[in-house]
């Protein structure tokens, strides 16, 4: 989840949310005390009994053991998840190895710089949830910046005309309180809905009701409240019709705010990193091709093979892949997953969001214009566009949220978000082109349509001119599952079973999954949600070494 989303559970019901009943089960502790020992937890949670039998216990219990007896973890990928693993474990003394398939650590958060010399995002840019959040506490610890907008979004309806604010205001409102309703519809009757209705069909009832036949041009007025709700694409990167209803529930975030990195998540990505850099081992440029359980071989380890041939022995392994590459990879686990687990890596769907960076000489947009007398500040939607029919024969929508107004971090660019098909379509037409240049012209020409109907645009000063873009292609990667993050599509049956199988794992052969789609329910799909993940398998590891040890 990484276009801009919203928790809409309140105190009230927050008691009856199984979205927070999960939260409770889930988490390890409270991200006020990220920085506190592990082991303090596990003393709270453990029975009398095996804390007697564990007597006094710190982080410093294995470093008193021979280095040949510390246990030895395998965690294979460097993203926030396996970052944050390796963090608790190697605290509290065990042996940690880590994995990484790229030249680099971070996984799905990364930054590339643009010609105009700033840093962008090329995965997440959003903080989901500011009240208890660890990824927040992170932000604040290394100043980074954050954004928020306070002015209206703009829209553009399908022939191009700039809706009036409180048009546009109207239709967005009506638009969230039909999400609101939703979310509050699937958590309480979920077990009731059938699994096919997706979120498209509740609207489409929705508006209905609310815009009855009464209304002068309801027709017109229920259409752009459906266009403006196939934004919601950009939140979980598959389109309206293919969320799940049933399942709606899971994609409710973290309470508080929902910020903008308006600095990137370069500097938490180095503080969360710095755990590992200093007390692990990392094996850049190796990746995992087998990962054999303990059952499958003599002295209890786990065997992990790699492609250019090593086999590596470990006590337990961490697998932090993305969804998308379990389900490409399920051939690479000996012996083969249980069912249950296979059933669930291939039930819950993946997403994929794509990002297109368009840079300009000056932030035009934020120039009040004369025939109009408006502005764009934030977000801003070209609806089901007619006018494109060359570059944009299915109408799809786009979006972007502009980074002129973002303060000290501020640069004159637009962020476009894309999903599904045109993501797709995107992509593949960008991996056909020869050169960066020939990208550019052809970015630059697809956007056109839209930046060129932005607030005091003119095509004949330079500074409406682009300057230089850059798009991303999570689709093409491989490392990456081909996608984004997960999501809960129609047709899903089981999806809260699905994430919990995920999050158990196959502990008896030493097996461990960690990633945004094992998350507490309440961050899956964020960069949260993989901290959380991590630091949960962490403990769980640490709590069965010691009982073992006891």
């Amino acid at each position: 989840m990484d276009a801009y989303s919203r928790s809409v559970s309140s105190g009230a019901c927050k008691k009856t949310s199984k979205i927070y009943q999960d939260l409770k089960l889930a988490r390890l502790h409270s991200a006020s005390a990220r920085t506190l020992s592990i082991m303090d937890t596990v003393l709270k949670v453990l029975a009398p009994s095996v804390k007697a039998a564990l007597k006094p216990l710190d982080a410093l219990y294995f470093e008193s053991l021979p280095p040949s007896r510390r246990p030895r973890i395998g965690i294979v990928g460097g993203g926030f998840a396996g970052l944050r693993c390796a963090d608790v474990l190697l605290r509290n003394g065990f042996k940690v190895t880590i994995l990484e398939a790229r030249n680099r650590l971070g996984g799905r958060i990364f930054q590339q710089r643009l010609p105009n010399g700033h840093l962008v995002d090329v995965g997440a840019n959003w903080i989901h949830g500011t009240n208890d959040n660890p990824i927040m506490d992170l932000v604040q610890e290394t100043r980074t910046a954050v954004g928020v907008w306070d002015s209206m979004s703009c829209a553009f309806d399908e022939d191009g005309r700039l809706l009036p604010l409180e048009e546009g205001e109207k239709y967005s409102t009506l638009m969230w309180k039909i999400i609101e309703d939703a979310f509050e519809h699937s958590n309480k009757h979920g077990s009731e809905i059938d699994p096919d209705r997706s979120l498209l069909d509740f609207f489409r009832e929705q508006v209905v009701m609310r815009i009855p036949d009464t209304e002068p041009d309801y027709e017109r007025q229920r259409n752009l409240v459906l266009q403006v709700a196939e934004l919601w694409g950009s939140f979980v990167g598959s389109p309206l019709s293919r969320q799940s209803l049933k399942f709606f529930w899971l994609e409710e975030c973290i309470e508080g705010e929902n910020l903008f990195c308006a600095g990137t998540y370069h500097k938490v990505l180095e503080k969360v990193a710095q755990p590992a850099l200093e007390g692990a081992e990392i094996r850049y440029q190796t990746r995992v091709t087998e990962v054999h359980g303990k059952s499958t071989g003599p002295n209890d380890v786990v065997r992990v093979m790699t492609a250019d041939g090593q086999c590596l022995e470990f006590e337990e392994v961490v697998v932090t892949c993305p969804l998308g590459w379990l389900k490409q990879n399920l051939q690479a686990f000996s012996p083969p997953l249980p069912d249950r687990l296979c059933k669930a890596i291939r039930n819950i769907s993946y997403g994929n969001l794509e990002k297109v960076y368009i840079s300009f000489p000056t932030s035009f947009w934020l120039t009040t214009s004369l025939d109009e007398g408006r502005t764009v500040q934030g977000f801003c939607q070209w609806l089901a566009p007619k006018y494109a029919p060359d570059t944009n024969p299915n109408r799809w929508l786009n979006e972007t949220v502009e980074l002129g107004s973002l303060g000290a971090a501020a640069h004159p660019t637009l962020l476009f978000y894309t999903y599904g098909e045109q993501s797709h379509y995107l992509t593949s037409q960008l991996r056909s082109l020869p050169s960066q240049k020939d990208k550019d012209a052809f970015l630059f020409e697809y956007f056109r349509p839209y930046y060129s109907r932005l607030p005091s645009y003119d095509a004949s000063d330079i500074n409406c001119q682009p300057t230089a873009c850059f798009a991303t292609d999570w689709s093409g990667d491989e490392l990456a599952g081909n996608g984004s993050y997960c999501n809960f599509q129609a047709g899903l049956l089981e999806g809260d079973k699905d994430i919990v199988a995920m999050r158990h794992g196959v502990p008896a052969e030493g097996i461990w999954l960690a990633g945004e789609h094992t998350a507490p329910f309440v961050a899956l799909g964020t960069v949260t949600g993989a901290y959380w993940s991590g630091e949960h398998v962490a403990k769980r590891i640490v709590t069965g070494v010691l009982g073992r040890e006891g």
